[in-house]
């Protein structure tokens, strides 16, 4: 009978080891990105460096390029300026950022703005260093097919100047192109404010956004200005189609710039 006791309880003691093996396994499972759908992300995230809480968003930024490197996953940094008066200026911020942040306040009908906040595909909006809500948002662009298609070609380095032709289709009515200037990545040693004493790293800085009205599927050429930092290699160009009304963007692509080409060129 003793016997019979101990191996009942020697078995019930493997079911709960393996019950909690299961179950610790199961808790690590992290979130995937899926990538074998017809769609796309465009990921905007509205930052600061001057707000403590984005770093954090501005990480699981550069965690998503990696996972979806190659993958019509497209991230924009916007740095707002509205930070700025308290302690420290971000460098990369412009009032035009701050701008665009509250146009998706009104197209998604919220109370207001903060950071981090991030949007995928003008439709779905949370706080921005949500991993799983990142995750199922991206997940859910990819899986649906895009409405419109958008191409970039012939791109011309001359100065500060960088000329290009692009060309829509499928897109409805009251729809902009909007063209971004994104600067790969970036360092900052922050001085003062929230972030005080820290070093920063930065993915897909949007340096320049230029809205361009679209006639309906004729294609067309427009410019976009560089900086003096600019190198080939360390920007990029990624257009995306969206409605003026709604926010809803149907559309993205990205394009490199030619190789061995320079602002001072």
């Amino acid at each position: 009978m003793k016997n019979i006791k101990t191996f009942s309880a020697v078995i019930s003691l493997a079911i709960i080891v393996v019950i909690s093996a299961a179950f610790i396994n199961k808790s690590k499972v992290k979130p995937t990105i899926i990538t074998n759908g017809e769609g796309f992300a465009v990921v905007e995230l509205f930052t600061s460096e001057g707000c403590s809480s984005c770093p954090p968003a501005d990480e699981l930024l550069a965690k998503i390029q990696k996972e979806t490197a190659g993958k019509p996953v497209y991230i924009l940094a916007y740095h707002v300026d509205y930070w700025n008066r308290l302690g420290w200026k971000d460098v990369f911020s412009k009032a035009e950022y701050s701008q665009r942040q509250s146009t998706y306040s009104k197209w998604l009908k919220l109370s207001g703005v903060y950071t981090p906040q991030a949007i995928v595909n003008g439709q779905t909006e949370f706080v921005g260093s949500a991993q799983g809500t990142l995750h199922n948002a991206i997940n859910a662009g990819l899986k649906n097919e895009a409405k419109a298609q958008i191409t970039l070609s012939n791109v011309v380095v001359n100065g500060h100047i960088a000329t290009l032709k692009y060309n829509a289709a499928g897109y409805a009515d009251n729809t902009s192109l909007q063209l971004a200037l994104v600067q790969k990545n970036a360092v900052s040693h922050i001085k003062s404010g929230e972030n005080g004493g820290r070093t920063l790293s930065h993915i897909q800085i949007v340096n320049e956004l230029k809205g361009i009205p679209l006639s309906k599927n004729k294609p067309g050429e427009t410019t976009i200005k560089l900086p003096d930092n600019f190198t080939a290699t360390g920007f990029e160009l990624i257009a995306f189609l969206q409605n003026n009304t709604t926010g809803q963007i149907t559309g993205a692509t990205r394009t490199a710039f030619p190789a061995n080409v320079n602002a001072s060129n």
